[in-house]
């Protein structure tokens, strides 16, 4: 559609009809999504919807770099806990332990941190009683 809207045409009929002649040329047949139902039609309306569904899809954080890092640690303790092997649950400690303590030497922007390095040997403790067998 490179040709511009004659001065003399009305825009709802020139748009009309650059319309219905793509449709007719097949222009629209081979589009993703083509005789789907539009996703999220039923949610309530968001003026920012396409804001957050392009960060969801290049998952991008939204939060603020201290918060960010709460939840990361929230989630290393959770994988932590859950590794299979006392090696595994010790790098994962070991990886957050050292990003809570870079932002503990150099405060990023936000609210305040509110952390400190986990103790492995609490961790360990945790994961061993969830685990129930006692085995490392």
């Amino acid at each position: 559609m490179t040709e511009r809207k004659p001065r003399v045409s009305d825009f709802e009929s020139w748009a009309d009809r650059q319309i219905r002649e793509a449709e007719e040329r097949g222009d629209f047949r081979d589009l993703p999504g083509f005789g789907k139902p539009l996703a999220g039609v039923d949610r309530p309306y968001d003026a920012d919807w396409w804001i957050k569904e392009k960060m969801r899809r290049e998952k991008i954080s939204f939060l603020p770099p201290t918060l960010a890092l709460r939840k990361e640690a929230e989630d290393a303790l959770t994988a932590a806990v859950a590794a299979r092997t006392e090696e595994e649950a010790r790098r994962i400690v070991h990886e957050i332990n050292d990003k809570i303590a870079a932002s503990l030497r150099r405060p990023p922007p936000g609210p305040p941190l509110g952390l400190v390095p986990f103790d492995i040997d609490d961790v360990l403790a945790a994961r061993q009683e969830k685990r129930g067998d006692g085995l490392s």
